[in-house]
């Protein structure tokens, strides 16, 4: 449909998610949603990439467990997360010995994840996959800017990345929200060059679907 947007014949359905968040994440009203809530954004590890694989592993296991399957009963995995080498996606896929795709799209990554398996599922490729993706604070801002260990200032407008991760189970048939169309975007670049205000630099392209 136009030139953005794949329309899914068979409808795949998320027939199960699973869900676990840090302390911060919780203290809202989301905290009333999240399946395992953390006590300890470390989750009982001794790095933030360790605790990141973790949530990760926690949110797959948890997805096939709450559609009531088994592992060997999975086709694929399809998950990526915010680190190089999307290491936490790599190394909780490797646990698992079910096929895994990786892939890294930042804020989208849950999205695209959920657009692959739906593509592979409603194309007869496959008939059950887990979409999922994680991310944590600390590991994120290691990597996108300073160390914690630093203790600079944070500006005003700084982003706060989450330190969470979600699954879902998305099958070819069954109980669920069905998938119906993905829409594919596309880099828009207004030179936003402030590293702490990555919300200037996603909005604007909000909007801009062509039909």
């Amino acid at each position: 449909m136009g030139n953005q947007t794949i329309c899914f014949k068979h409808e795949p359905r998320i027939v199960a998610t699973s869900t676990v968040a840090g302390p911060k994440e919780c203290r809202g009203i989301v905290g009333r949603y999240v399946e395992t809530a953390l006590s300890d954004d470390m989750f009982g590890e001794s790095t933030f990439e360790k605790a990141e694989c973790k949530m990760l592993s926690t949110v797959i296991d948890g997805a096939i467990r709450n559609a009531g399957l088994k592992r060997e009963e999975v086709d694929m995995i399809v998950s990526g997360d915010l680190l190089n080498q999307i290491i936490s996606a790599s190394f909780a896929a490797r646990d698992f010995s079910i096929p895994f795709l990786g892939v890294y799209g930042a804020c989208s990554t849950m999205a695209e994840a959920l657009a692959v398996s739906a593509a592979f599922i409603d194309g007869g490729l496959c008939k059950r996959a887990v979409a999922a993706t994680g991310s944590h604070f600390a590991s994120a801002e290691r990597q996108y800017r300073y160390p914690l260990e630093l203790g600079c200032t944070r500006p005003p407008q700084a982003q706060w990345t989450v330190t969470a991760a979600g699954g879902a189970l998305v099958a070819a048939e069954g109980n669920g929200v069905r998938i119906t169309a993905a829409t594919l975007g596309k880099v828009v670049d207004f030179g936003v060059t402030d590293v702490n205000n990555m919300g200037a630099a996603m909005a604007p392209p909000i909007g801009k679907i062509e039909p």
